[in-house]
């Protein structure tokens, strides 16, 4: 980055009133956008979820239909082993050569594609994703479809905004877009679809991007009601509005086993995906393996087979039996742990649900009667919220799965809980230790940028040294010492008689000048014809910041915006300034308010720094 200051336009800032939000017009070409994009995602959620079924039909019961249906009734007796090993034989082949990013359950991969890939997705991979994902949870796969359609949804959005002259901010909302659109269609969800882009896809809350994704969910959850049906994908029996404290300190209870769940199930995928590592044989040909043990787990238990949704639904009515939920808990669980450390492709929600669910059936062995399939809603909310670290996507997925709003307050306990849970346990989620593994960083805390709130008079030097236009070079040869200067400073202002900025000069060619010879009665001004690059003294700092990396400056001068008079100067130095302050608000522990009893003696407030 270079320290000088070079001629630039004087009125490079931004003009207009700060308010709370930098949205501009743009946000209109984008949202209309984002509905077309709705449209195409909900058409795109039918079409996958009619290859599931054409593929199921063909895997398990050699028929031609696109009807859904459960793995678990196939009568193909030990040849249904088989079955999920071919199905992973075709996706690793499609993997290893058509596209690896294939792999995987499909929200890390939309995640990579926003952070590192400019929002930009293959052609290609909006083909073979849903085909992929089809083929294996078709074939007794033990995923959700949910993954790949946010990922294709994702893809086509994508693929639209790469058409038009878009920024990269812009792309990254029509991807979200689409990948939040698909969700929505997928489970007549839009809002807990919208919430799942902020605390996942979007990384900011800004209305440029989260308006555009909420027409888009809107678009594709009326979309869905004429293609798919309405809502709620799950009906449940009615629950009471009011729990009492023995039920909230069982959703309590209920938070912390949810934790405790999510962080064994995020373990056991990633346990399983070392294991896989260390194989001796091309990652080609370990999906084919983790469908061995999806084939070995469905003879043992065939309701671990498929995405599960009748499961889940009768889980939720309160009439499976404990043999059910054993199966689940234990067959279930490991053979989607292990297929998902193989590297298939498949989702993790409904998995999720239906392991939740589970949790949920055992807790109202112990826990106060609150009707049929409370438990396991709760449950079902609580995994979600702790395993993908998104609690108010789980709660209100909940809610919009059964349409059962007297579950919020409990859920809004036991989700939290678990969501804290797995907070402390561990340093990364299910979603974001992928990318970890590849070599990335995510951090998912969202916090108001100090530079937002402190201004450039708050941070600017007021001791500085300026030079006057008219003063000639032979004055300043006679006045100027080097050391004179104020310390750091390294650029100074050229100012006229009404003290405003008309140029700068760096402390080096102000050196190169004074050490040359020049006609009598030249002045500095007339040498240095620069129109400087300024801050603004009543301007944010997060508007400097951006000059400065725009510009490829590190300092420069400060002018009021009334007068145009110059008040100081700014630097690269002084902007560290506020990210200080918010590291003396975290770190330093102090008493504010003492209670003094009568006869007592007033001690010293004492400071200390955390540790």
């Amino acid at each position: 980055m270079k320290s000088e200051n070079l001629s630039q336009p004087l009125h490079d800032h931004d003009t207009g009133e700060l308010g709370d939000f930098t949205a501009t017009t743009r946000l209109i070409p984008v949202s209309l956008l984002a509905i077309v994009i709705g449209v195409v995602s909900s058409f795109v959620a039918l079409a996958l979820l009619k290859l599931i079924g054409l593929f199921t039909n063909l895997f398990y019961f050699q028929r031609w239909s696109t009807a859904l249906v459960s793995p678990a009734d196939n009568r193909m007796g030990i040849f249904a082993v088989f079955v999920p090993v071919a199905g992973a034989l075709v996706i690793g082949v499609m993997a290893r050569y058509g596209s690896e990013r294939i792999r995987g359950h499909g929200i890390p991969e939309a995640i990579e594609s926003i952070l590192l890939y400019g929002s930009r997705v293959q052609p290609r991979l909006a083909i073979l994703k849903p085909l992929s994902s089809a083929i294996s949870i078709g074939s007794g796969g033990p995923f959700g479809a949910e993954g790949p359609i946010i990922m294709t949804g994702g893809a086509f959005g994508s693929l639209i905004a790469q058409l038009f002259y878009l920024t990269g901010a812009e792309r990254k909302t029509l991807l979200v877009a689409g990948a939040a659109a698909g969700m929505a269609a997928t489970f007549a969800a839009p809002l807990s679809a919208v919430l799942l882009a902020v605390e996942l896809l979007l990384f900011e809350w800004k209305p440029r991007s989260m308006i555009p994704v909420a027409l888009a969910c809107a678009t594709a959850g009326a979309v869905r009601r004429y293609i798919l049906g309405f809502g709620p994908l799950f009906p449940v029996p009615a629950h009471p509005i009011f729990i009492g404290p023995q039920g909230l300190a069982g959703c309590v209870v209920a938070g912390l086993l949810a934790g405790l769940f999510s962080a064994l199930l995020t373990k056991a995928v990633y346990a399983a995906e070392d294991g896989f590592q260390k194989l001796p044989i091309h990652w080609m040909w370990w999906p084919a393996i983790g469908g061995l043990g999806v084939g070995i787990g469905g003879l043992i238990f065939p309701q671990a087979l498929g995405v599960g949704y009748s499961t889940i639904g009768a889980l939720l009515q309160g009439n499976v039996a404990y043999t059910t939920i054993t199966g689940i808990l234990l067959v279930k669980s490991f053979i989607w742990a292990f297929a998902l450390g193989s590297g298939t492709s498949g989702g993790v929600l409904a998995p999720l649900l239906m392991v939740g669910g589970a949790v949920g059936g055992v807790e109202a062995l112990f826990l106060p009667a609150e009707g049929a399939g409370f438990w396991p809603l709760i449950g079902m909310g609580a995994i979600l919220g702790g395993t993908m670290r998104c609690p108010f996507t789980g709660i209100v997925f909940a809610i919009e799965l059964t349409h059962d709003f007297n579950a919020l307050l409990p859920l809004l306990v036991a989700s939290t809980i678990a969501y804290g849970v797995t907070v402390l346990l561990m340093k990364r989620s299910i979603l974001t230790e992928k990318l970890s593994r590849r070599g990335y960083h995510l951090s998912r805390e969202y916090s108001l940028d100090p530079l937002e709130i402190l201004f450039s008079r708050e941070v600017m030097r007021t001791n500085v040294l300026a030079f006057h236009a008219a003063e000639t070079v032979q004055d300043l040869t006679r006045s100027y010492r080097a050391e004179s200067s104020p310390r750091g400073q390294h650029l100074y202002p050229i100012v006229d008689a009404e003290n405003k900025v008309t140029g700068v000069i760096t402390r080096r060619d102000l050196l190169a000048i004074l050490s040359r010879s020049h006609p009598k009665g030249a002045t500095i001004g007339s040498l240095v014809r620069r129109i400087p690059v300024v801050a603004y003294s009543s301007e944010p700092l997060r508007l400097v910041v951006n000059r400065m990396a725009e510009k490829g400056f590190t300092r420069m001068p400060v002018v009021d915006p009334e007068s145009g008079k110059l008040a100081g100067m700014i630097s690269l130095d002084d902007l560290l300034i506020g990210r200080a302050k918010v590291l003396t608000e975290e770190r330093t522990r102090e008493r504010v308010l003492r209670i003094q009893f009568p006869g007592s003696q007033p001690g010293s407030q004492k400071t200390e720094p955390a540790a």
